[in-house]
């Protein structure tokens, strides 16, 4: 009798039908994780909750989620296809007996055993077995295979790298998270005219984030609620004539603490922004209004800010003391305890020639005087070194921003519009837009933005919002 062990070799190669004898075995080990039940749901379509709801699972009889029988199944089936008999091996039957659930962190030992051979077709009949760690039996059966008669090795196939990651949804459910516990919000949505901006400030409202004033022409909201079956109910409107007039009395109700925040409906950033920078009638306060994009992005582990990319267009020294300040400022509300802030350019080190990374060493000597406050600074840095520790060794750059930043400050408008960008579009992030500086957070999205974009930038609103009543 011969034992056989699975081994992660660069070939794969078969045990031909003359090469095995009667009592012969092939074992396999594996340990179950969270993924491999996703992965699996994924694959087969299986989503019943005793498998990917943990919340259901905890009401059934085993108190957890638990593993597709199948997945037991395929271990098996792994064995014989890879490597027991393994390439050339054809499945004719198989029964399965499950004893117990395989549950997460547990590992089984798959064996299996040749118990019978046919020379006159080459069929084998084989015991199968999966046992966990605690010596018991989860699952048996028998196998009957066709089995190889030519002898085959080749190289593993390359299969391409499979990464599991959250949807869009959750991670805008993990986002809303962030004003559990606070009460909804005054909001103006300045001129709500098509069909996304009226549905953001609605879904808004249906999440318990805001209380809000519709402000634009009447009847033209009225009819694209009635065309996408929205409800206006908890919605108070304001009549106006134009995308002027709408933007001008959103911003008198925040001046006169009629509501807590503003945003943007269909008309252009221009507009809302005039009316908020106006010097008599505006928002202003003794900061520089910039604007945050926050992203969650799939492959970064932590929420991630970019500013300015919407507001400043090219802003001096002097205006980034104000955007980082504000940014760090908003980290602090969100509960980062010290936001890390890079300092973006194109290169790691200072050179007279590129006013980024002059302003970025002003930036740095600021903070360590107590001009900046609140956050951990460092810069100039490169986009790779900001986000990536293993890049920013590569170079030799020794900081504590540097492969972990919270807020990545950019040169330009226009450098920062395109990271954004390119993070939203090729990234699959999910993308909040926020205006700071201002007396009232304003939600400063774009036209082509979802509902659910502007309902995730409403939840940042609301957390400034209570942030500043905790203050007054």
């Amino acid at each position: 009798m011969t034992a056989h062990h699975i081994e992660n070799s660069e070939y794969i190669e078969n045990r031909t039908f003359d090469e095995i004898t009667i009592g012969d075995t092939a074992t396999l080990v594996r340990t179950l994780r969270p993924e491999d039940i996703q992965m699996f749901a994924i694959m087969s379509g299986d989503i019943n909750p005793a498998h990917v709801d943990p919340e259901y699972a905890r009401s059934s009889m085993f108190r957890e989620v638990i593993a597709h029988g199948m997945w037991g199944g395929a271990l098996i089936s792994t064995v014989l296809g890879t490597q027991f008999p393994g390439p050339g091996t054809i499945y004719i039957d198989q029964t399965l007996h499950f004893s117990r659930p395989v549950r997460v962190g547990d590992t089984l030992t798959v064996t299996v055993t040749c118990q019978k051979k046919f020379d006159h077709n080459k069929h084998m009949i084989l015991d199968c077995e999966c046992i966990n760690q605690d010596g018991q039996k989860v699952i048996k059966g028998t196998a009957e295979i066709l089995a190889p008669t030519e002898k085959v090795k080749r190289l593993k196939a390359d299969l391409p790298e499979f990464k599991l990651s959250e949807t869009k949804k959750s991670r805008f459910e993990h986002l809303l998270e962030i004003t559990k516990g606070l009460a909804p919000i005054s909001m103006a949505v300045a001129h709500p005219c098509d069909n996304e901006s009226l549905k953001g400030a609605l879904l808004a409202r249906d999440r318990g984030l805001i209380i809000p004033t519709l402000i634009g022409p009447e009847d033209k909201i009225r009819q694209l609620a009635e065309a996408n079956q929205l409800s206006l109910h908890d919605c108070v409107i304001i009549n106006t004539a134009h995308s002027h007039d709408s933007a001008e009395i959103a911003v008198a109700m925040a001046r006169e603490g009629k509501v807590e925040a503003l945003m943007k409906g269909s008309l252009h950033t221009d507009e809302l922004m005039s009316a908020v920078i106006d010097k008599t009638t505006g928002l202003r306060t003794d900061r520089r209004v910039s604007h945050v994009f926050l992203m969650d992005v799939p492959t970064y582990p932590r929420l991630l800010m970019i500013t300015d990319a919407a507001v400043n267009v090219a802003p001096t020294l002097e205006d980034k003391v104000d955007i980082v300040q504000n940014a760090i400022d908003l980290g602090l509300m969100l509960k980062i305890a010290e936001p890390k802030v890079a300092l973006l350019a194109a290169v790691e080190t200072v050179n007279p020639r590129m006013q980024a990374t002059l302003d970025a060493a002003a930036l740095c000597k600021m903070a360590d005087r107590g001009q900046i406050k609140g956050g951990i600074i460092d810069g100039p840095l490169a986009f790779d070194n900001a986000i990536s520790i293993v890049a920013a060794r590569t170079k030799g750059i020794k900081s504590a921003v540097a492969g972990q930043a919270d807020i990545l400050l950019v040169p330009d408008i226009e450098s920062g519009n395109m990271l954004a960008k390119q993070l939203e579009y090729l990234a699959d992030a999910l993308t909040a837009g926020i205006v700071l500086g201002t007396r009232v957070p304003i939600v400063l999205t774009s036209r082509a933005d979802s509902a659910e974009t502007r309902t995730a930038s409403t939840a940042v609103a609301v957390v400034m919002a209570h942030a500043k009543r905790k203050k007054a």
